[in-house]
């Protein structure tokens, strides 16, 4: 079965302009170009554009889709179990964050008492499990079980106004980050402060401060995909900035 570009679109939600924007950069090309100029889908296209809408949610560009897709290691079934997966994660995540919710509700109209670190045990516990999940196994067999655990149990001990501090420099760290790329000089002023902002983001991890330890995780940032997407969303080569200007300013 043959789809228009149109058809296609009404299927998938994508704007038809999306599917010609995908075609030029060598996304999602149709099946065929008719004898008239209109491009034609079949069930493979179909297929693809489903992968490339649940690699998009999960928030990744366009050039990294790309390679994923058409790499020769590729699977269709292999993608789809992972998508699941992701998306089972996510429905944890948001059952626990309406539980939350739900206590607190109970809490404002008086039919419950609830401890300020109760109302944050939630975002707290999501945190290290999403933080397990996505880079449990490799920061483990860096750094050590007694390194890791400390470090989530750190975590859960943080007061309100702690994670408060910790969402605030996560923030900013980000937005500097932005600027700092747009620098192109990772040896400059605006470097040097992302350096400090992001050793003063660690120490809300760490147990205790390691310069050399910083470094090879700067190192992993660019080495390991996902730190290297996580980052790269925030402007592209800033995984590599970031390594480059911890490496240039990172000390005790």
């Amino acid at each position: 079965m043959e789809f228009s570009i149109k058809e296609l679109a009404s299927l998938s939600g994508v704007s038809t302009r999306t599917l010609r924007y995908y075609h030029e950069v060598g996304l999602l090309e149709p099946a065929r170009i008719s004898s008239s100029g209109y491009r034609k889908y079949d069930q493979k296209q179909v297929d693809l554009l489903q992968q490339i809408l649940f690699y998009k949610e999960m928030g990744l560009k366009l050039e990294l889709i790309k390679e994923i897709i058409y790499s020769s290691s590729f699977d269709h079934l292999t993608a789809l179990k992972e998508h699941h997966k992701q998306l089972l994660h996510e429905k944890r995540r948001i059952n626990e964050l309406i539980k939350n919710v739900e206590r607190t509700i109970e809490a404002s109209e008086g039919r419950i008492e609830m401890t300020n670190e109760e109302r944050f045990e939630g975002f707290k516990n999501e945190l290290i499990k999403e933080n397990e999940k996505a880079y449990g196994k490799e920061i483990r067999e860096k750094y050590g079980n007694e390194t890791i655990n400390k470090s989530n149990q750190k975590l859960k001990q943080m007061t309100e106004e702690q994670y408060q501090d910790h969402k605030d420099v996560e923030q900013e760290l980000n937005q500097l980050l932005k600027e700092a790329v747009q620098t192109g000089d990772p040896q400059g002023e605006i470097a040097q402060k992302v350096t400090e902002l992001h050793k003063r983001w660690l120490l809300f991890y760490w147990h205790e401060y390691n310069v050399e330890a910083h470094k090879q995780l700067a190192q992993m940032y660019v080495e390991d995909e996902r730190f290297k997407a996580y980052y790269d969303k925030i402007a592209d080569g800033t995984a590599q900035f970031l390594e480059d200007a911890i490496k240039k300013f990172a000390k005790d």
